[in-house]
């Protein structure tokens, strides 16, 4: 008698123990019950194993995360046909670019939280997978997320102000340039919560905050391409005769780094300017002079002298005249080269 218990009790665990490895997502009626439309993303798959377990096995843990990422591109792509977002850029409106036009860069991306699972049926040959996602942790995910990435940006922007108020441009472009991507995956994520959350709301998604944001990081990006203004004044000696050499050279060479010349009012920097030239010797039949010339740089919104030097160039032509416009032309390359970092 204790035998016959035995087995039956060996031949009831043996039949629980084969039927373990068996999913029960493979059943689509288990799937509709356990994993809901309204609770769970999903993408299911099966595939003929020719190339290998290995290879088949990861092919379909792709197709079937790429069947889910397809139900988020159907949603999203439902939701902005269905509505138009405007956004007032200095008072002009422009279309919002489409969930379509970012989709190389963004559909792509990997669904936080999504889980994948697979089988390999030995009598049948086929490998299956089963992607899902549930859709309330992809909200909370994608608003804390939001968050971050508004913060960040924030910060940015915050930067990029102290740094234009301070005249340093360079260094204000590089903040905003840092903020341009972080703008993508705002519009991301607000794409993605109003697809997975029919109620969310503007303030919800943070829309008002992030039109404000933007629109401050595009006008303040329009002023820093202006360039800066500078008023130059100069007082150039050649000997006995009044020139404007270096102050010609100096703005051409400031203006190709996208400086301005301007009138004293509007000006952001004064350039102040002075160069008088001497004789130094002659060498075979060359004639050699100096330029000498002292600079000042006054920032007129700090209203101090940021930066001031004297600067000594020598130069030699066949005559006394051109040994001395060689070196102010020298000695202007010089303090050009010197003024473009106070000046970016």
């Amino acid at each position: 008698m204790m035998r016959i218990a035995v087995a039956i009790l060996f031949i009831l665990l043996s039949f629980t123990l084969s039927g373990q490895g068996i999913p029960d997502w493979l059943d689509e009626d288990f799937r509709r019950m356990k994993f809901p439309a309204n609770v769970y993303l999903t993408g299911f798959v099966y595939r003929v194993v020719e190339k290998g377990i290995t290879a088949e096995t990861e092919q379909a843990k792709l197709d079937a995360q790429a069947e889910l990422v397809k139900q988020v591109r159907l949603m999203l792509r439902s939701k902005t046909q269905s509505q138009s977002i405007a956004q007032s850029i200095d008072g002009k409106y422009s279309e919002r670019e489409s969930f379509e036009s970012r989709a190389s860069t963004e559909a792509n991306a990997e669904i936080i939280g999504m889980k994948t699972e697979t089988y390999f049926d030995q009598k049948s040959k086929l490998v299956y997978a089963f992607a899902y996602a549930n859709r309330y942790e992809l909200i909370g995910y994608y608003k804390a997320n939001l968050s971050v990435n508004l913060g960040q940006i924030e910060s940015f922007v915050k930067t990029a102000q102290d740094l234009e108020a301070n005249r340093e441009k360079a260094k204000a472009r590089q903040q905003l340039e840092m903020a341009k991507p972080l703008f993508s995956k705002v519009r991301y994520a607000q794409d993605l919560l109003t697809a997975l959350d029919g109620n969310a709301t503007p303030n919800d998604l943070q829309q008002p905050k992030t039109e404000q944001l933007y629109n401050t990081a595009t006008q303040l990006l329009a002023k820093l391409a202006q360039g800066v203004y500078i008023f130059v004044e100069s007082n150039e000696n050649l000997f006995g005769q009044k020139v404007d050499i270096v102050a010609n050279k100096v703005k051409a060479e400031l203006a190709v780094n996208g400086c301005s010349f301007t009138d004293n009012e509007r000006a952001d920097f004064i350039l102040r300017i002075t160069v008088t030239t001497r004789s130094s010797d002659m060498l075979d039949g060359l004639v050699f002079c100096y330029a000498d010339a002292a600079i000042e740089l006054y920032d007129v919104h700090k209203q101090k002298t940021v930066y001031s030097d004297e600067i000594a160039q020598k130069g030699g032509s066949n005559s006394k005249d051109k040994a001395g416009r060689r070196a102010m032309n020298d000695v202007a390359t010089k303090i050009a080269e010197r003024l473009k970092k106070w000046v970016q």
